[in-house]
Order: structure tokens, then C-alpha cells, then sequence
């Protein structure tokens, strides 16, 4: 019996990372190095989930009796040491990593090893190896024997625990998926494999894109083949791998798209026989298996591999683009999810924030996304509110002055950047704070109408011009339909020719018919079925209280329209508003306020199907403004008084809406008029 000079504790801590499927994947690179061409995983069921019998087979040229001592006995005790393998050459046991012949300990008390090998006389021999999970630093060679068969090692694993069926299936499999993906794609021309069970291991689920195409430089010829993965690789970079004709890699390199935080994983496969007179030397002793070769013979300032490079990392970058992309629909897919962007939806203007500000974060991901990772919800937020700040501010400038202190952008990154914040929200900065300011002026100015005895304001003069003139004020991104003097038969054409282009010739039979609406709005919404809301509004001049008089009109709006099929399709709603200065002393009102509580909906008096009816004071309407527009008017700062109406009669009031931003169209006009 052989011993490794070293103690069991120290093999054990230095081994103290490895599971069962990272172990395994050692032993099946063992193989591979080995310079096999197919590695068997086989496992026994023992019909409830759990496994009897595990082996890792190979045709590789086996372990040379010989030189066991130099496969066995190196190894280092301490952790400093063990950590140093990935900086210095080691000698010690190992597959691809090192160290993986003693990685069995972690779910089985024995390993036995099985090889045979060619003894350089022409003639195979074979013996096997124990291992022992509580002396790994001993292990017992059998004598040797003659035999015929081919050269290769079988593994076999005793005393199994804490092995699954479901483990393998859930865990090892994907594990190696990983693992061995790329190294099977490299190899797959030689016809490289891994079995489990006898089932080929398909590592097809984790290629996202894969691509085959030419390059010609001169008189070479490259064949391509690129694979994005959808997942990372298990410690592998994405890289080039340089193939000579007889499909053997001759060195590899990192690509320039690595730690980029996007999840742009990658492999670029290049084959010509420009690659076969390459002599290459690969180091393994670099820090995180950053493995970058030195090549002898070939000089890197080749004029031929310089611009093979350069065409290769043009076609990454057409490719990383539209993932980017994708991957910043999904970035703000989750932000939505997970309520990260300021609540500024309520309105026209705050849904117009919202969206410059996602467009804005879209971009930003797109130049460096290294910016999003490894973020918490609550620094997410803090994040994206900073940003929609700044953007408020419109202190462009200090914003890409902020970003280019704390992430390395190119040249040409802070120029996208620069351009998609002179395109975004901030190239409306100015003209968007008019529109807030003219609202405000636009609700001072009706308050004015209203609530000023002085100016003896009345309805259809001057309060119904004003609201027809900002009908945002009962709802955001309508269309004005038909406003005072238009009956109940033009209100229809005009609805029909707004929804569906048609023109309507209908006439209406009913007794109300030649009521007039004084504010129709509409609006149509798509969110998985087309909706269409439709407002009527009932304005009553500011002398006037409100009763059951002023609500039976609005009444009367809905049995017309309710009589009318075109305007009870299934997909819309109705809202009426009937809005005054105050109610009358009969509380009439009131009681029907209290009988419609129980809905849960402020202002409502009345709910039937997809008919609703309001009764709204001034005062409430003007407090809804500032409820919907507070944030904005506390980061505007803007100034209440110096906002306020200025003019001296009620016609001027009206008359100073043609210089307002915050005015909107008229009613629509059907193609004849």
C-alpha cells in the first residue's frame, strides 16, 4: 500500500467545495484528458429514488502503472497552497481542475479504479486502484495482468449516500450540461460525447442562438460556428477557439465581450488550416482560469489573424445588440414587476415620465449593463428615482458627468448615451414644465370662473368653453366627441366615425333625442381586447345648486343612450359627471351619495352594469387636479401665486386659452366637413 503525503484532514479541507456533480464532472474530465473520446456515467435506481451503483467509464489511454506514484502522491495540505494551484504549475491529482480522483469522499466511502493502459511494447495491461474515503491518503494498487481489450478507466463508487435519482436528474445532469457544453461543441467533429445511462448528454436546451457562416481573408478560408448560450458556462470564458484543419484545437482566447454583466454567453469556433503549422503553448496557472495562450510562430500582430479579430468581433457585436435589446425589455418587464419606477401614471403627462424614463433605463442598460447587477429592490429604486430626478431637473450634463465617474464608458458608449438623453425626456424638458404650468394657470383661471361672483361667469359662455378647452381634467388621452348644441343623432355619426371610420345615418327614436350633452368624450384602450370608455359631462352654471332636477337630466343622457345598440357594445363604459358649484338644501344629493356607498367609489350616486353616474362639486374636481399633479408640482416648484389668473373679465379668461399649452383639440370633424 502507497501513501500521499498528506494528512486526511487536509485533503478533506482542501476538497471541502466539491458535491457530488462537481466531483463527477472531475472525474469525467480525468477522461477527456486522459484523451478519450467518450465518457460513460452509469447509475443503478434501486426503485425509490435512491442509487446502488455509480461508475464513470472511459476510452482514453488509461493510468500508467508506472508512473502512478507521479498521478497519486503530490498534493498540498494547507488551503494557501491548494488556492495557489490556479497561479502556479502543480503536479498533483487532478482532471481538468486537479485534485478530482479525490473528490469521491463527498458521496462515497470507496473508489476503485479499473484501467488499462498500453505499456509501449505493443502489449495492454490492467490493475486497479482503491481508494478508501477515511485513508485518502493511501491508496492499494492490485498487481498487474496481460489482457487484450482496449485501454480506458472505469470508476467505480462504493458505499454510496445522499445520491438521488431526482439529484442527478435536477442537479448533476444540468450541472454538466454547464460543464461540458462548450467542450463537446469544440469537439463535437470528432465526435466527443457523454453518455448517462446510455443516453447522449444534449446540451441543445442551453444553446440559445447558434450560427455557422465564412470569412475569407485573402487567400484563407474560416468556417465559423458561433453559439450563444442562455445560461453561463461552469468557469469557462466566452472565447475563440482556434481549429486546425483535422478539427484540433490549437489555442483559444477570451473574447472582448466577458464580464460585460449582460448574459451575452458565447463561443466562437473558427476552423481553417491557416491554424495548422500554429505551435501553441497554454498556460494553467493563470488566476480564475483566465487561460490565454502564448503562441509561438505566430505573431499577434498577424495582418491575417488581426483582421480575422476584427471581423469576428464585429459580428459579436451585431449579435450582442439585438440580445441587449431583449434583455432590456426583460430588465423593465421586472422593474414593473416589482414596482422599482416612480408611480407617475395617473395622468397624460406623468404617464409621458414614466415612459421617457424607462426609455431612458432601456439605454442605459443597453451601454453598460454592469450597472443593474448584484442591485436590491430598495437600491434599484433608489437608482431609477435618482435618475428620474435628475432627468427632471434637466441636468443632462451632470448626469453623464455622474455616470462617467462611476463606470468606464467608452468614447462611443457616452456618445449613445449622451444622444439617447438629448432624444428622451430631457430634449422636452422645457417645453414639458409649460404644459404643467399652463395647467395650473388653466385650473386657477377656472376657479376663477367658478368661484368669483365678481366676474358673473356663466355656464355655456365661459365655464363650458374653459372645459372644452381642457377636458383633461375628467380624464387622461380622450377625444373630445361632440360639446354643447350637438344632439343626441350627431353625437352618434361622430362616435361611430372615431371608433370605426364609418359614417352613421341612424336615426335616433327616442323622446329625448334632442337633448344636449355638454362635454362627450372617448377614448379607446388596447390591454389584451380593445375597450372604449366614453365620459358625459353635465355642467351647471356656478348660480345653480344641484338636485334631483339637475341629476334626473343626466338620467335621461343614459336611457337615450342606453335605448341606442351602437353605444351598448359589450366592450364599453360610461361615465357621467354632473358637476356644480354646491347641492341644494333638500339633500336629495346626499342620500343618494350614502345609498351608493357601499360600491366603495367616491362622488358615485349611481352603478348599473357598465353605467356609472357622479355628482361632483367644483372644489372636488380642483382637488383631484392637485392630488394627480402634487409630485410634479413640488419638483417644478412652481409658484402658485405668480400662476394665478390676472385677467379682469371672464371673455378674457376664455380668450387667453389660444396661447395655453395644456388646450386641447376641439371635437373631431368627419371627413366631408
Amino acid at each position: 500500500m502507497e501513501q500521499i503525503r498528506i494528512t486526511v484532514p487536509g485533503i478533506k479541507k482542501s476538497l471541502k467545495t466539491y458535491d457530488c456533480k462537481k466531483s463527477l464532472s472531475e472525474y469525467i474530465w480525468n477522461g477527456f484528458d486522459a484523451g478519450a473520446s467518450s465518457v460513460h456515467l452509469d447509475y443503478t435506481d434501486n426503485g425509490i429514488g435512491g442509487i446502488t451503483h455509480l461508475t464513470v467509464t472511459d476510452n482514453g489511454s488509461g493510468i500508467n502503472y508506472h508512473t502512478l506514484n507521479k498521478t497519486f502522491e503530490p498534493f498540498f495540505e494547507s488551503q494557501k497552497d491548494f488556492d495557489a494551484k490556479v497561479r502556479n504549475k502543480v503536479s498533483a491529482v487532478r482532471g481538468k481542475n486537479g485534485v478530482g480522483r479525490l473528490t469521491f469522499f463527498k458521496f462515497s466511502s470507496e473508489a476503485r479504479w479499473h484501467t488499462t493502459f498500453g505499456n509501449g511494447n505493443g502489449q495492454r495491461q490492467r490493475f486497479t486502484i482503491t481508494v478508501q474515503s477515511d485513508t485518502l491518503n493511501r491508496y492499494q494498487s492490485s498487481e498487474l495482468e496481460s489482457v487484450s481489450s482496449e485501454t480506458g478507466t472505469s470508476v467505480e463508487f462504493l458505499g454510496l449516500f445522499e445520491v438521488t435519482t431526482f439529484q442527478f436528474q435536477n442537479e448533476v445532469t444540468p450541472y454538466l450540461k454547464r460543464e461540458f457544453g462548450w467542450f463537446l461543441a469544440l469537439n463535437k467533429p470528432r465526435r466527443f460525447q457523454i453518455l448517462i445511462n446510455g443516453e447522449e448528454l444534449d446540451y441543445g436546451d442551453i444553446v440559445g442562438e447558434a450560427n455557422d457562416f465564412e470569412e475569407k481573408i485573402g487567400q484563407e478560408i474560416f468556417f465559423v460556428r458561433y453559439i450563444r448560450w442562455n445560461t453561463s458556462l461552469n468557469k469557462e470564458y466566452s472565447r475563440f477557439y482556434f481549429i486546425g484543419s483535422d478539427d484540433r484545437e490549437r489555442y483559444k482566447e477570451a473574447t472582448t465581450l466577458n464580464n460585460k454583466g449582460d448574459g451575452f454567453y458565447h463561443s466562437l469556433f473558427v476552423k481553417s488550416k491557416y491554424f495548422d503549422t500554429v505551435e501553441t503553448l497554454f498556460f494553467s496557472d493563470m488566476p480564475h482560469e483566465e487561460d490565454q495562450p502564448t503562441l509561438l510562430g505566430m505573431e499577434r500582430s498577424d495582418k491575417v489573424l488581426r483582421e480575422l479579430r476584427a471581423r469576428l468581433n464585429h459580428y459579436l457585436h451585431t449579435k450582442r445588440q439585438p440580445f441587449l435589446k431583449a434583455s432590456a425589455d426583460k430588465l423593465i418587464d421586472s422593474f414593473e414587476r416589482e414596482g422599482v419606477f416612480p408611480d407617475y401614471r395617473s395622468n397624460g403627462w406623468e404617464l409621458y415620465r414614466h415612459n421617457q424614463l424607462e426609455e431612458f433605463v432601456r439605454g442605459l442598460y443597453q451601454v453598460e449593463p454592469r450597472i443593474f447587477q448584484k442591485l436590491s429592490l430598495e437600491q434599484k429604486k433608489t437608482f431609477t428615482h435618482m435618475l428620474n430626478l435628475i432627468m427632471a431637473e434637466g441636468e443632462r450634463e451632470s448626469l453623464l458627468e455622474i455616470l462617467r465617474e462611476i463606470i468606464n464608458l467608452s468614447p462611443d458608449d457616452m456618445a449613445m448615451l449622451a444622444e439617447i438623453l438629448k432624444t428622451s425626456h430631457l430634449s422636452g424638458v422645457i417645453k414639458t414644465i409649460r404644459l404643467i404650468e399652463d395647467r395650473y394657470r388653466a385650473v386657477k383661471q377656472l376657479q376663477s370662473l367658478v368661484f368669483t361672483k365678481e366676474l358673473r361667469a356663466d355656464e355655456p359662455h365661459h365655464i363650458q368653453k374653459m372645459v372644452e378647452s381642457h377636458y383633461w381634467l375628467f380624464g387622461e388621452q380622450y377625444h373630445l366627441v361632440t360639446a354643447a348644441e350637438q344632439k343626441f343623432e350627431e353625437a352618434l355619426r361622430r362616435h361611430t366615425y372615431l371608433l370605426y371610420g364609418e359614417k352613421s345615418s341612424r336615426k335616433i327614436q327616442h323622446v329625448d333625442k334632442n337633448k344636449e350633452m355638454d362635454v362627450f368624450m372617448v377614448r379607446q384602450l388596447t390591454t389584451g381586447e380593445r375597450l372604449i370608455n366614453n365620459i358625459v359631462v353635465e355642467l351647471k352654471n356656478p348660480s345653480v345648486r344641484i338636485g334631483e332636477k339637475e341629476l334626473n337630466q343626466v338620467k335621461t343622457y343614459m336611457r337615450v343612450i342606453l335605448d341606442q345598440p351602437e353605444f351598448n357594445a359589450a366592450n364599453m363604459t360610461w361615465e357621467f359627471y354632473l358637476v356644480g358649484n354646491e347641492f341644494d338644501t333638500t339633500g336629495y344629493i346626499e342620500g343618494e351619495l350614502e345609498n351608493a356607498q357601499s360600491h366603495g367609489e367616491r362622488s358615485l350616486v349611481y352603478k348599473a352594469k357598465q353605467y356609472r353616474i357622479y355628482v361632483k362639486t367644483w372644489s372636488e374636481v380642483f382637488t383631484d387636479f392637485e392630488l394627480r399633479h402634487k409630485f410634479l408640482m413640488e419638483k417644478l416648484q412652481l409658484e402658485r401665486d405668480k400662476i394665478a389668473a390676472t385677467e379682469e373679465s371672464a371673455d378674457a379668461i376664455v380668450e387667453s386659452q389660444m396661447l395655453n399649452t395644456s388646450t386641447q383639440p376641439k371635437t373631431i370633424v368627419l371627413a366631408e366637413e
